[in-house]
């Protein structure tokens, strides 16, 4: 950025002494010389377009200068965003004179306005009356007393301003009564911001009356705590009024007729709360287009009460209030722009009353579980049903609302399910009509799709159609219970399904009727489980062998032990459970023997069922797997896990092999048991 002498910064206030020069030069001229004092006027002029000329060449400089460091679109805007770059150098040397933000031909801002400067602010106002080219007058930071501001507003309004800005406003000392001359103004539009009075008690009429009855076009007074504002006390040529941020309520000009030519109101940011007097406030202003009454409090619930709206009001901005379900018993009937947004609108009701002309409606931000239909609404173009509580859409919606030319439907919590299929596939058949698609139209739920767009969820046929859904579950039904019917037979299920059968039958027997001769307690020190084929070698070997010495190992055979009488089950299930150890002699005859397999069915389950460790397992000869059949998977599991001893070929090893197997199955038994075992014999 270029530097500039203070030289440059001081034309505004060189600008300024060349007019009081030429004032005070002008009071010194007599009436009888006219003639000179002309002259000297048309000098004074000439200073003063001079000074305009170098003043604005020098701004215009500043304003190349500092656009180059901007976007293109921020120095295309107007200059009056800029010289706060140079405020505090231009108040430092005014010594308490205001600031001067911008100084064109037809545009002057200024700020510090204070008691100290406003009298020669005044002054310099009172120059540019009617007929000179100052157009738009803006002041910032205004600190002064009543009266003074009355007279600044008074000199703006017979000057030939025809836009009037001031911001930030402090009233100081009392509210007094003040003969406005309402008569011969330029002035167009009054912007008031930010407008703090600190007299807290003042008649209303001193204050509100000087503005209502202005006879202007557009009036705008925003974020000034207003309370009220009273009716004009005559015909108003108001067209537009902003109370934008304010504390106006619903007294606001009720029975109010003096407003007819009123076109535009903005009541937003204010303290309404109901909507039927609202619609009474507007029902005299015959003019009335458009009325803003967003972010209130307005409520209405229904109940038969009658509202009553200018004829005329086409657009209507009722977003950010209370509002529920009953609003629509509520509107205006020639709308055309409706904006409920952000309300608690749950349902458009079906019998809503018909609104002809609407066009336009944004029921964004609300608690819609569907989209609404068009029964009320015939002349709908527009909908806007954004960020409610949609799952899944009708499909049939631009059946109902034929013109309809674009939904805004996105950002809801869409359920991916069958049901939005229809949905997805309107999109395809709208033509373009879904505003924001397809990223605006993403999954909510379940869980597992959140985030996918809709455009990327698919869902096969057969998930959508039932009839197909429940043929397909037949089928599948149908042949699990063939495989499942063929697993039992390959892997003998129904054998072990009769095997607990006995077992659970053998033990509620057990229960019920305990023998008077049978106790809890061990009488074998093992049973041994053989096949018939291998009985030779143990007779011959395995039970000289253990019972050699005489009382020391007492082992359970079936050929001697068993009770006549009972059931091979019964005898089978007593003998493991009485004995210590349960001996298995496996060879392929063993496999073969089903009663070798119902004896270890019944020793596994006593391994399980008693968490004991009572199997023992003597591989008799090696048994090749293809041999063993499907249903001993059982002793497949428990070769492989358990370590089994193998009979010894070489005579010099079965020492060791006798001594190994005594001691697996050495245990004292208790007191009694030889008599028990001869009973048993």
């Amino acid at each position: 950025m270029k530097s500039y002498s203070t030289t440059d910064w001081n034309k505004n206030g060189q600008l300024r002494k060349v007019l009081s020069a030429c004032k005070e030069r002008e009071n010194s001229m007599t009436l009888n010389m006219s003639f000179l004092r002309n002259v000297f006027l048309y000098k004074c002029l000439f200073a003063l377009t001079f000074w305009n000329h170098v003043s604005l060449s020098v701004e215009d400089e500043l304003f190349t200068s500092v656009s180059k460091n901007f976007p293109e679109d921020v120095s295309n805007q107007k200059i009056t965003s800029l010289p706060l770059l140079y405020t505090k150098s231009r108040q430092s040397e005014t010594d308490g004179d205001w600031v001067v933000i911008q100084n064109t031909t037809e545009s002057l801002s200024l700020s510090e306005i204070e008691n100290k400067n406003v009298k020669k602010l005044i002054a310099l106002l009172s120059n540019f009356r009617q007929g000179s080219k100052l157009r738009n007058l803006t002041l910032t930071n205004v600190s002064v007393n009543w009266n003074d501001l009355m007279e600044m507003f008074q000199t703006v309004w017979h000057s030939s301003v025809e836009y009037f800005n001031i911001n930030n406003v402090t009233q100081q000392l009392d509210i007094e009564r003040y003969n406005f001359d309402y008569s011969g103004t330029s002035m167009k539009a009054l912007t008031m911001k930010e407008i703090k009075i600190t007299d807290m008690y003042f008649s209303q009429d001193n204050l509100y009356k000087i503005f209502a009855d202005m006879n202007i076009r557009e009036m705008t007074i925003a974020d000034s705590e207003m309370i009220h504002m009273l009716c004009p006390s005559r015909k108003s040529s108001f067209r537009y009024l902003n109370f934008l941020k304010n504390d106006l309520t619903d007294f606001l000009f009720q029975k109010c007729d003096n407003l007819a030519q009123l076109e535009t109101l903005i009541l937003q940011k204010n303290k309404f709360e109901s909507l039927r007097k609202v619609s009474f406030m507007t029902s005299r202003m015959k003019s009335l287009t458009y009325l803003d009454m967003s972010n209130n409090l307005l409520r209405h619930d229904g109940a038969g009460v009658q509202c009553q709206w200018a004829e005329s009001l086409a657009e209507l901005d009722l977003s950010s209030n209370q509002l529920v379900d009953a609003v629509f018993e509520c509107l205006p009937a020639n709308i055309q722009k409706l904006s409920l947004q952000n309300n608690h609108i749950s349902n458009v009701p079906s019998r809503v009353a018909e609104l002809k002309s609407l066009q336009e409606l944004n029921l964004a931000s609300n608690r819609l579980a569907d989209l609404p239909g068009c029964g009320g609404f015939t002349s709908l173009q527009f909908l806007n049903v954004e960020m409610n509580s949609i799952l899944t859409p009708s499909a049939n919606f631009f059946q109902s609302c034929p013109r309809v030319r674009e939904l805004q439907a996105g950002h809801n919590p869409f359920q991916c399910s069958c049901e939005l299929q229809a949905f997805i596939q309107l999109e395809r058949r709208s033509g373009g009509k879904l505003f924001g698609w397809p990223a605006a139209y993403v999954c909510e739920y379940p869980e597992g799709l959140r985030g996918t767009e809709l455009k990327d969820f698919h869902l096969s046929p057969l998930a959508c159609n039932t009839t197909l859904l429940l043929v397909t579950a037949l089928l599948l039904t149908l042949l699990l219970v063939a495989a499942v019917a063929f697993l039992c037979i390959y892997l003998d299920v129904p054998w072990y399904v009769r095997m607990t059968w006995q077992w659970t039958q053998t033990k509620r027997r057990a229960w019920h009727n305990p023998p008077a001769d049978q106790e809890a307690i061990l009488q074998f020190h093992a049973f041994i489980s053989y096949s018939e084929r291998d009985s030779l070698w143990v007779k011959n070997e395995l039970i000289p062998n253990l019972e050699r010495e005489e009382g020391s190992v007492q082992l359970c055979q079936h050929e001697r032990n068993f009770i006549p009488g009972k059931s091979i089950v019964e005898n089978i299930i007593n003998c493991i459970e009485k004995s210590y150890r349960s001996i298995f002699v496996l060879s392929p005859n063993f496999v073969q023997s089903e009663w070798c397999h119902y004896e270890l069915y019944f020793a596994h389950h006593k391994l399980f069922s008693e968490n004991s460790n009572s199997l023992i397992l003597i591989l008799l000869e090696p048994i090749p797997p293809y041999l063993i059949p499907a249903r001993y998977h059982k002793l497949k599991a428990l070769m492989a896990k358990r370590t089994y001893m193998e009979w010894p070929k070489e005579r010099s090893k079965r020492p060791l092999f006798w001594a190994n197997l005594r001691a697996a199955i050495s245990i004292n038994l208790p007191k009694g048991d030889e008599n028990l075992y001869e009973e048993t014999d």
